[in-house]
């Protein structure tokens, strides 16, 4: 069995001591860093298999960490810790490419559950299910790699972007609700505050793989409803 490494980016002693003995209880491998530099350094040279960000950081805003790990091409799934109820910070962090979400303060028990809901769709049955490839119109899915690619172009995709797009394309021409797309994408049941994050990642799958982002013809927007994949 995997014992998955999870990088905890926090600079409060408290919380972070916390976390860390959390996360041995339940049996994941923690590693504490409380800068968002040491933390951005830590995870391009070791991979964890999740990270959990801290927004409030002494060196910087863990909304800039967070994009740069996406920059340098770090996909693993990454959740923010948040002290704010502000929702702009939430949308904030989605935009940044995080995966999803917690407002402090928070029970260990639903981190965990948001932790292993990840690591399922990153690492386990969720993608060795699918087909090896997903051809949808001139893009390319790559199931083993988790890469689009559009031609010789490779775009780059977060795992939650990726799944999305999967989800969408294994139920093509289907409409699909925003509470569908967060019980089988994030893996939990949804709320009013997890449907609006899908919003905020079809925003940001469209500007990557649309043609025009500004005038959608592959993923389509069903008014009231949802979402579904042109056919």
């Amino acid at each position: 069995m995997t014992m998955h490494r999870i990088l905890v980016i926090e600079d409060d002693p408290a919380i972070g001591q916390s976390l860390l003995d959390g996360f041995r209880t339940h049996g994941f491998e923690p590693h504490l860093c409380t800068t968002g530099g040491s933390g951005v350094e830590f995870a391009g040279k070791h991979a964890p298999h999740l990270i959990v960000l801290d927004i409030r950081l002494p060196d910087g805003s863990g909304f800039d960490f967070c994009r740069q790990m996406r920059q340098i091409g770090l996909r693993q799934p990454i959740i923010m810790l948040t002290a704010q109820h502000d929702e702009v910070d939430k949308v904030l962090g989605l935009e940044m490419g995080a995966d999803d979400y917690m407002t402090k303060p928070f029970s260990m028990r639903e981190l965990v559950s948001r932790i292993r809901a990840q690591l399922r769709r990153a690492y386990g049955d969720y993608s060795s299910a699918e087909s090896a490839v997903v051809v949808i119109n001139d893009l390319v899915l790559e199931q083993a790699t988790g890469q689009v690619r559009r031609g010789e172009e490779v775009i780059n995709l977060t795992p939650i972007e990726f799944r999305l797009l999967s989800y969408l394309a294994r139920h093509r021409g289907q409409v699909l609700s925003r509470a569908q797309i967060v019980e089988a994408v994030w893996g939990f049941a949804p709320d009013i505050e997890s449907e609006k994050t899908v919003n905020v990642h079809i925003r940001r799958l469209r500007e990557k793989v649309e043609l025009r982002p500004d005038q959608p013809s592959l993923i389509l927007t069903v008014p009231g409803i949802g979402y579904r994949l042109a056919k």
